[in-house]
């Protein structure tokens, strides 16, 4: 049998991940051509098929199920000695990957990102917009950025940022047009603009003025995915929308929008960073945990 490239395993793991060859690429920057050679020559040294291949999909056979299993922790232990290493070195370098919900991304994890990278640059950042609840471990991430009770038990939670408030938006001409409600239940006569979470459950709005707690089901006639595309709508005159505060406020401020209900406006929770416990930080994620422990965010504001 011919010598075995330990990063040939790495790859293999990559891909089953990724659930493909073109996604593995793109996550560690090579070709999918160079990642198909280095399977091929796996699998022709150990003399059996790793992987299912198909036009539209890539899956483990039996026997690379087995070798998965068996690969999964032993390269955790390796990467954790890499890491260990790494705490010998004087300054913080390689690749920090964070997931994050697009609000947080926009708000607060860029602006932290972008001066962290100003003070260390020999640390790159990587950060992928994502609302969905992940294993940030098994996908390969340093961090996340959720809510508190998104939070797995296991993991370490920093609160990120200032608190949060949702505002109730729209433009001069909605409001003129259609009139200005007055209470949460007045919302259900007017067109909303409707949010769809990636899991597929629409979003509720919620209010509150201190004492009673209202629930509100908007109606409307447009339904999109994205925080930006709800504020579009608004500014376009397309109905109400319901988004963070860090959003509306330019635009409140120079008048393309009026916010509505604001004695009904709840506050939120903090964002938290969040990492797993069991996992030996980088120097630097060390160096990332620090800064945003010293981040003034009310400075910012």
């Amino acid at each position: 049998m011919n010598p075995i490239r330990l990063d040939s395993f790495d790859v293999f793991v990559s891909i089953v991940r990724c659930g493909g060859f073109r996604a593995a690429a793109l996550e560690r920057g090579v070709s999918s051509s160079a990642l198909s050679q280095t399977m091929n020559a796996l699998e022709e040294t150990l003399g059996i098929r790793l992987l299912n291949r198909t036009t539209r999909s890539v899956s483990p056979t039996e026997a690379g199920q087995r070798l998965l299993e068996r690969l999964a922790p032993a390269l955790s232990d390796i990467r954790l000695a890499i890491a260990e290493v790494d705490e010998l070195r004087d300054t913080p370098s390689g690749t920090l990957r964070f997931n994050a919900p697009a609000p947080a991304v926009d708000h607060v994890l860029c602006p932290l990102a972008f001066a962290f990278m100003e003070d260390y640059r020999e640390v790159n950042i990587d950060i992928i917009s994502d609302a969905a609840v992940i294993d940030i471990v098994e996908q390969g991430f340093d961090a996340g950025v959720r809510f508190g009770n998104q939070l797995a038990q296991d993991m370490i939670a920093l609160p990120l940022g200032p608190p949060l408030r949702y505002a109730i938006v729209a433009s001069p001409g909605y409001i003129k047009k259609h009139g200005r409600p007055q209470v949460p239940h007045d919302l259900v006569r007017h067109d909303c603009v409707k949010r769809r979470f990636p899991g597929g459950t629409l979003a509720t709005w919620r209010f509150t003025d201190g004492k009673d707690e209202i629930e509100v089901t908007p109606k409307g006639r447009l339904l999109v995915s994205s925080a930006h595309n709800e504020l579009q709508a608004a500014l376009a005159g397309r109905g109400i929308a319901h988004v963070f505060d860090d959003y509306a406020q330019p635009h409140i401020r120079n008048g393309g929008l009026v916010e509505l209900l604001p004695d009904w406006s709840p506050a939120l929770p903090h964002w938290f960073l969040y990492y797993p416990s069991r996992r030996l930080p980088s120097a630097a994620m060390r160096a990332f945990l620090d800064y945003v422990r010293r981040y003034d965010w009310q400075a910012r504001t």
